[in-house]
């Protein structure tokens, strides 16, 4: 389905093309973009996706067995790309060429290679796999050596968090803004970050880590490539996307407690049961979500555009819950349960944290039970580049018109509401993202699916936007 006025661009084979008339060397030009671009680049992406630490589904966090021997095949990409490679101590890994004046500003481009549990193919492995087959079509031409910039690919170590619980340790990092005390922080088996780097042969200090920031006035701004992780692509039927801004999030654990007892014997008045109101809380929460308006009409800091913003962009999840002692016959005595809430506006999200802090406690304070909650994470949302937006729009029209002719619409702008490694580069340097369909906007899940033709668009972008630095 579609709106009214806008265009489908999908499932592109060459026979709807309209360069039929195009001469012999346009056409092999063609061939070797799209071996490169499409055919090598989805192969590639299905030769990672099968790099797991875990048997029957895709699996590769922060220096684990997988994520090395996938650090391994990527390193070796790069190399055919014609790019020199190195692995820095927090276990990114990088390709550079230096280009024209490699004295000048460089331009950074990247994604993560770790995965979240169960995961699909594409997350963070596309950004990478297309920015090194855009340079391997260039070092193809022989034009590798005419960008004027050095152009350096990185591969983050840990975007997902999956292991340590903190976000961004690989792009954090790099931008400078990653705590020395990070590396003190343990997985579920109590090794730090430290001891994991340490296993592979990384020794790290806070010396080390702090060396790890780039210079600022060394990099001219930062690009990332990444599937939309969402359906709006898709409905309006266009291969990629520009991105706007990311939204700001915060992460939070609701730990309720009761008075636990038996099932059977204590009268329904006279319980002070913590998952009835966990689920009140819960209810409370999806209804400030689906209707800031109608709860944040006395927020003194919220202007129109602040409620506007929240009622389009707000989203509130809860994850995980648990209960103790979780049994079927007894009332808990505690219940825990985590919160995820994300908005473009900064100063919109933290009033609905206040509002929504507020009457948590007070529907605690009503059933008589305890209520602590504790923000474990936050995240300011970032703006992309004019600029470079702009030019990343500009390489979008030109992908889009290489593959089908003239376009007669933009690529459409999108805000995103995951969080991506350009959030922490946004502490460095200017940032800008394109977003590549994804089906049924469907990630972090084995179903995970980009056709092999977006695959080829999003190569055929970034190829034109190292084309505008040569």
């Amino acid at each position: 389905m579609k709106s009214k006025g806008q265009i489908r661009i999908e499932n592109w084979p060459l026979r709807n093309c309209r360069s039929r008339k195009a001469s012999h060397k346009q056409d092999r030009t063609r061939a070797l973009y799209s071996e490169i671009l499409r055919d090598e680049a989805v192969a590639r992406l299905n030769e990672l996706g099968k790099v797991s630490d875990a048997d029957g589904y895709l699996e590769r966090t922060f220096m684990s067995p997988a994520s090395v021997r996938a650090g391994i095949l990527i390193r070796e990409w790069m190399e055919d790309a014609g790019l020199t490679t190195w692995v820095d101590s927090m276990g990114n890994l990088h390709g550079r060429i230096e280009g024209i004046n490699a004295s000048a500003q460089a331009l950074l481009i990247g994604s993560h290679s770790d995965t979240v549990v169960d995961a699909g193919i594409f997350d963070g492995s596309l950004g990478i796999i297309s920015a090194i087959s855009a340079l391997k079509v260039l070092k193809s031409n022989g034009k590798l050596g005419q960008l004027k910039r050095p152009v350096e690919v990185i591969a983050f170590s840990d975007e997902e968090g999956v292991r340590f619980q903190s976000t961004f340790l690989g792009s954090a990092a790099i931008a400078g803004v990653l705590p020395v005390s990070a590396l003190k922080i343990s997985d579920k088996s109590g090794v730090t970050v430290q001891d994991a780097l340490k296993k592979n042969s990384i020794d790290i200090a806070e010396e080390s880590l702090l060396e790890l920031k780039y210079d600022p006035a060394s990099v001219w701004g930062y690009v990332e490539l990444h599937i939309e992780q969402g359906p709006v692509l898709e409905w309006m039927g266009f291969p990629l996307g520009v991105v706007k801004g990311i939204a700001g999030q915060t992460r939070m654990k609701v730990t309720v407690r009761g008075s636990q007892g038996h099932a059977g014997t204590v009268p329904m008045s006279m319980r002070k049961d913590p998952m009835s109101a966990a689920a009140e809380l819960i209810v409370l929460l999806e209804s400030l979500c689906k209707h800031p308006r109608d709860f944040l009409s006395d927020c003194g800091n919220c202007n129109e555009f602040t409620k506007e913003s929240l009622s389009t962009s707000l989203v509130c999840t809860v994850g995980e819950i648990s209960t103790w002692p979780s049994a079927s016959n007894v009332i808990p005595g505690q219940v825990t349960f985590t919160v995820d809430l994300r908005a473009i506006d900064d100063v919109g999200r933290e009033a609905v944290l206040y509002e929504l802090s507020n009457r948590m406690y007070q529907i605690c304070d009503r059933r008589s039970v305890s209520c602590i909650i504790e923000r474990k994470h936050d995240a300011n949302a970032v703006i992309c580049d004019h600029e470079l937006s702009s030019r990343l729009k500009s390489a979008a029209y030109t992908a889009i018109s290489r593959m089908i002719g003239e376009v007669q619409e933009e690529a459409p702008v999108l805000m995103s509401g995951a969080g991506h490694d350009a959030m922490a580069m946004s502490h460095l340097t200017k940032v800008g993202m394109l977003f590549v369909r994804c089906r049924g906007g469907i990630s972090h899940s084995p179903e995970e699916h980009v056709l092999d033709d977006d695959v080829w668009t999003a190569g055929l972008a970034i190829l034109a936007f190292l084309e505008s630095h040569m």
